[in-house]
């Protein structure tokens, strides 16, 4: 299988010295990156197990808030507990906000009440107390929802830059780091060639100067007729 290397690589010293610290970049990004992960996984788990715990509330909570509302029509009829609900005109009205979670904004949701939710806005005549503690109720289990609507979005948030990040991880771990160490092998190797070609170069220049001389010597020595060093 043929190693990946980057495109358009031009072997020079330069060139390496730039590809190295790209390499050094990658690999701390890569460790910031794990560390990251890491704890985004670690975090989202307790949110997990919160939320089970906020769901759980929830349903308690409205159980409850339908069952007094049960009493209520009990003890009121279901006709007053209609009139006494469109006696109110009161919406609910939500403020999202956000924070920062590692990194990841995520929502916070919260119910806006001047008066804590406690302000009764219908006739006590044809009512009776146990509206009163379904009303109660209701508002608990409103908030309830929205805590948990709250903890349910910010997982998804984080479980989608979980992922982003496993991503990034994994193109960092698999392709661009070990493209760039083939591509630096790839020029140290060129360097080296290059390096063995001009030792060869070199060599058969120096070859071809002494030849030079010494053919220069014999020539001088020739033209002033000396005798030439006997090697018996």
């Amino acid at each position: 299988m043929t190693q990946e290397i980057l495109e358009d690589v031009n072997p020079t010293r330069m060139e390496l010295l730039k590809l190295q610290d790209r390499i050094e970049l990658a690999k701390k990004g890569h460790k910031l990156l794990k560390e990251k992960r890491d704890a985004l996984i670690m975090e989202f788990f307790e949110m997990v197990k919160r939320a089970s715990e906020i769901r759980e509330q929830a349903v308690e909570k409205l159980m409850e808030a339908y069952s007094k509302l049960a009493a209520a029509k009990v003890t009121v009829g279901e006709i007053g507990v209609e009139r006494a609900s469109m006696a109110t005109g009161e919406e609910i009205k939500v403020d999202v906000g956000s924070r920062n979670v590692m990194g990841v904004v995520v929502p916070i949701i919260e119910r806006v009440s001047e008066d804590g939710g406690s302000k009764v806005v219908y006739g006590f005549a044809d009512t009776s107390g146990a509206l009163d503690e379904a009303m109660r109720a209701f508002t608990e289990a409103i908030d309830a929802v929205l805590e948990l609507a709250e903890i349910e979005e910010t997982l998804r948030l984080m479980a989608e830059e979980i992922e982003r990040t496993k991503r990034r991880v994994n193109a960092l771990e698999h392709i661009v780091i070990p493209r760039l160490e083939n591509t630096e092998k790839y020029i140290e190797m060129k360097l080296d060639e290059q390096e063995r070609e001009n030792f060869v170069r070199l060599k058969r220049v120096k070859d071809l100067i002494e030849r030079k001389k010494l053919k220069e010597e014999l020539e001088r020595v020739v033209e002033e007729g000396a005798e030439l060093p006997s090697f018996e």
